[in-house]
């Protein structure tokens, strides 16, 4: 009964007291500017005001920031395509034939949705969900009783490891050579600037041996959790109709039309890309270094060929791009912020504070909560990257902390309350026709297993 009490009342908060993602952006973009105004200055003879709103419009259309704000959306689409793909809907419906009690069937879509979600957060988010929704209608069809909110929430688990995976935001943006200093360059001093790297390869990030057991930790924990309760709550009613993405007929098509039907085509075309994504790409295989566009092209090509033809990726891609409105409008708002905070000086005056509280062993377990508390207000990880990131690297070079484990810091805080904050569990509620208070209990006792193993992983890692 008390857990149910916690989570009406973040329900209850979330919903009356916490506007819409577009809104809380621009009003952290009114504060920031407020901020700028009466705790920074401008250089004598110049108007502050103006500069301040400057120093937003540049960074709001920041070229580099842009390019990555596409990339974001384009790992979260190409994902969300590959899930409406016939090969993976097969491998879906393959894997509910296993379902027998509401335990086992929470650690089926739990375990399948973290794996599936360390790969790719976009293809992990709609898989978990299109996954809960078959286990719940093999179940009803079998007359199996289950405990459905609870396959629900096993099916969100995936963003709470994501950031630490393959398509993570901020542990790809650093393995990109440059980008670090492109980051960086208006803010710190030259000395600073020294210090720093081209890049931070993903086999110091993503495949660390310390992410890595982390992850597997994890992967056997919230299982294990999600088991017990599994076996301990009853079953609930379900009323369900069959969800499925449906492709176009083929064979009433005339003309040219047909070619945008034509699996021969597709199929060469997806060929193409891959054979062109393994001669450009190989050397970062080879050494384990992940970058935003080779995740991307890898997937572009992987799509077309799942699909089978033009028409169906095109329709999957009609369904997908629904869910990056957010990422579209909120990223430029998000880099406008950190225009204002990196030319202002504001992120050198908030680094300094860090430093002056923390030390090199506390300072990554004062970003895990930090990064936490940000995600409820910014719930994207790219966009907490562009506005957070910078403190994080200026206060770790200050203090000595490995830029790895400070970069890691920020991404298992950002993930981890996307078991609290529901803005992204939203295609989810839609396609399993859950509410989110019915989730909501058990996401937050994910939570808290997963923040005690973050902060054991930080601390002793």
């Amino acid at each position: 009964m008390g857990i149910n009490k916690i989570t009406s009342a973040v329900e209850t908060l979330f919903r009356k007291y916490l506007p819409s993602p577009f809104t809380i952006a621009v009003f952290l973009s009114l504060i920031t500017m407020l901020l700028a105004f009466f705790f920074t200055s401008s250089p004598e003879g110049e108007n502050h005001a103006v500069n301040i709103l400057k120093y937003w419009e540049s960074g709001i259309w920041n070229n580099g920031l842009l390019v990555f704000a596409y990339q974001m959306m384009l790992i979260l689409v190409l994902g969300h395509v590959l899930v409406l793909s016939k090969p993976v809907s097969w491998i879906i419906l393959q894997i509910t034939k296993y379902v027998r009690n509401t335990a086992n069937a929470v650690v089926i879509v739990s375990v399948s949705t973290m794996l599936v979600s360390f790969f790719n957060w976009g293809l992990g988010l709609i898989f978990g969900a299109i996954l809960a929704r078959k286990v719940g209608e093999y179940a009803q069809k079998n007359q199996i009783p289950v405990n459905y909110p609870l396959i629900g929430a096993a099916g969100y688990v995936g963003l709470m490891v994501w950031h630490g995976g393959i398509s993570g935001s901020a542990p790809l943006k650093v393995s990109e050579s440059g980008h670090l200093q492109s980051l960086m360059e208006s803010i710190s001093e030259p000395a600073v600037l020294a210090q720093l790297p081209d890049f931070i390869p993903s086999y110091e990030t993503i495949f660390s041996w310390w992410n890595l057991l982390l992850f597997a930790v994890v992967l056997i924990l919230i299982p294990l959790v999600l088991y017990r309760m599994g076996k301990k709550l009853p079953a609930t009613p379900l009323s369900l109709d069959e969800y499925e993405f449906e492709p176009e007929d083929v064979s009433t098509k005339k003309g040219a039309e047909k070619l945008d039907y034509s699996r021969l085509l597709a199929s060469f075309f997806g060929l193409i890309i891959l054979l062109a994504f393994v001669f450009q790409y190989s050397p970062l295989l080879r050494s384990f270094n992940l970058t935003p566009n080779l995740l991307n092209f890898f997937m572009l090509g992987l799509a077309i060929i799942l699909h089978g033809n033009f028409r169906n990726f095109l329709s999957a891609l009609d369904e997908a791009i629904k869910d990056t409105s957010g990422i579209l409008i909120q990223f430029p708002l998000y880099f406008g912020i950190m225009g204002i905070m990196s030319s202002s000086g504001m992120v050198n005056q908030i680094a300094e504070f860090f430093t002056s509280i923390a030390t090199e062993t506390t300072l990554p377990i004062f970003t895990f909560f930090s990064a936490g508390l940000v995600n409820i207000f910014v719930p994207s990880g790219g966009g907490q990257w562009a506005v957070q990131g910078p403190i994080v690297i200026e206060s770790a070079l200050k203090l000595g902390v490995p830029l790895p484990k400070a970069v890691m810091a920020l991404a298992y805080g950002d993930q981890i309350t996307n078991m609290l904050q529901p803005f992204w569990a939203l295609p989810l509620l839609a396609i399993t026709k859950l509410k989110a208070r019915e989730i909501l209990p058990y996401t937050l006792i994910m939570m808290i297993c997963g923040v005690l193993a973050f902060l054991l992983g930080l601390f002793f890692l």
